[in-house]
Parts: C-alpha cells; sequence; structure tokens
C-alpha cells in the first residue's frame, strides 16, 4: 500500500454531485447552458455503387487520416481535404460485450477495424461472435442508433 500523504496535501475527492451541483448553479443562476456533446461516431455514406463508406479527412501533404473533421494535420499542421474510406478492411482487435449496458442488450460483438487505405474504426458486428484478427470485413449500413457495422467476408 502507498503511503498516505502528509494532512497538509490531503484534498477532497470530487465527486459526481460535485459537477452536477456546479453545472446546475451555472446552468439555474448563470443563464449559461453547457454545449451539447459532439457525437464521436464517424460518419457512414453509401455511394452510387451501393456500397458503404465512412467519411473523414486525408492530409494530402504527409498522409495522416481520421475518421472525423479535422481543421488542421495534428501531425504536419497541413491543409486536409474531405476522404471516404472502405469500403472493406481487417479486424485489428475483436472482443464480445457480455454485460449490460444502457441503450444495448448483450451479448454483441465490436471490432477495431483497419480500413484499406483509411483510419482505424471502432464497429459492431452483426452477429454475436467476435471475428478473428486479420479476419476481412465489409462496412455494412449503420445501425438505427448510427453505430457503424460490418460484416465478415467468406
Amino acid at each position: 500500500m502507498w503511503p498516505a500523504p502528509p494532512a497538509a496535501v490531503k484534498r477532497r475527492r470530487r465527486t459526481t454531485t460535485d459537477a452536477v451541483d456546479n453545472c446546475t448553479d451555472v446552468c439555474l443562476h448563470g443563464g449559461v447552458t453547457p454545449p451539447p456533446l459532439a457525437d464521436p461516431r464517424p460518419l457512414v455514406q453509401t455511394g452510387p455503387d451501393g456500397r458503404h463508406r465512412v467519411l473523414g479527412r486525408r492530409c494530402p501533404t504527409c498522409g495522416e487520416v481520421a475518421a472525423f473533421a479535422w481543421p488542421r494535420c495534428p501531425a504536419c499542421r497541413g491543409e486536409v481535404e474531405p476522404a471516404a474510406f472502405g469500403p472493406e478492411g481487417t479486424v485489428w482487435s475483436a472482443t464480445v460485450v457480455r454485460i449490460p449496458v444502457p441503450g444495448r442488450t448483450p451479448p454483441y460483438a465490436l471490432a477495431y477495424v483497419d480500413l484499406d487505405d483509411g483510419p482505424r474504426v471502432l464497429a459492431h458486428l452483426a452477429h454475436d461472435a467476435a471475428p478473428p484478427i486479420g479476419a476481412r470485413v465489409r462496412l455494412a449500413a449503420p445501425s438505427d442508433d448510427g453505430d457503424v457495422r460490418v460484416e465478415v467476408l467468406a
């Protein structure tokens, strides 16, 4: 066990209640409401060929890619341009979630997928079994909730 810090250094641990109280004070008494949180999930678009692609950005200078909107490249600070990635990729890691999470019914499978010539994205699988690492997958239509989905190729 770690020794206890000296009494002069001890601080009270912040709790969730503290954060809620602070937000309530600001929101109710200061007239300021917190900004809505941005959805971190990548956008999936269906192309004219019927294939799904993840929309993101690519830096033409250094080639850095991301599945979200960058104002500038974080690697070289250069300009970025819109790009579409996929529709296929390789499973980098996968798991089956078996614990209940609000809004989800277990079990369900998740995989990190390295899109061909694109970024790594977190995706839900159409079935409840985790594919092996290195398996080839294809982007599917996003879920009703907006989650990226993939299907394993035979």
